[in-house]
């Protein structure tokens, strides 16, 4: 089996060792996820751009997406991280817990979208009509609905590219679910 390491700011170009001394500055440390994006020359700074796009949604509509996406397509890495990400906009591990199962009972808006976006990733692509109508009525808009199937694909190619390379993460575990809820 070919095995991925995490390459460091040494291994890689110069362009990306802006972008590492950048993430530094901003994070504190560079994520070995986003380091191992640096195994292509243009991936990383590719992937920054989408993920930092700018968006409808909220930080705390962003974790929601992130949290589901991941707990779907089980990225321990993304899950660890986005726990972390999630507690710095405010959610508590009980609601973090909770939105990984595809729900948020304490905010019918969130949990609109949590809805929707389980199901969209649980039938690849194709959301029940029932979970497209309850986004609407929640009060999402159609540039909601867009921005949320943009950070859905976001998400998606940080789960694969852990999937396939299962470098060490470097966030604190995220705590496992009581009992399967996918």
């Amino acid at each position: 089996m070919e095995s991925f390491n995490v390459p460091s700011r040494e291994e890689v170009s110069a362009n990306n060792q802006a972008i590492f001394d950048n993430l530094k500055s901003q994070v504190g440390f560079v994520p070995n996820l986003y380091a191992t994006y640096t195994h292509s020359e243009n991936a990383l700074a590719d992937y920054l751009a989408l993920s930092g796009r700018k968006t409808s949604l909220s930080g705390k509509e962003k974790e929601v997406v992130n949290l589901v996406v991941s707990e779907v397509n089980n990225c321990n890495y993304c899950k660890a991280a986005h726990t972390a990400i999630g507690k710095m906009n405010g959610f508590t591990d009980e609601e973090i817990l909770e939105i990984r199962t595809g729900e948020a009972s304490f905010d019918s808006k969130l949990d609109a979208l949590a809805k929707y976006v389980k199901s969209a990733v649980v039938n690849r692509s194709k959301p029940e009509q029932s979970v497209i109508d309850a986004f609407f009525a929640a009060g999402y808009t159609k540039e909601n609905l867009v921005d949320t199937v943009l950070l859905i694909g976001d998400k998606t190619i940080s789960n694969f590219l852990y999937g396939s390379t299962q470098i060490p993460v470097d966030f604190p575990a995220a705590p496992e679910l009581e009992e399967a809820v996918l």
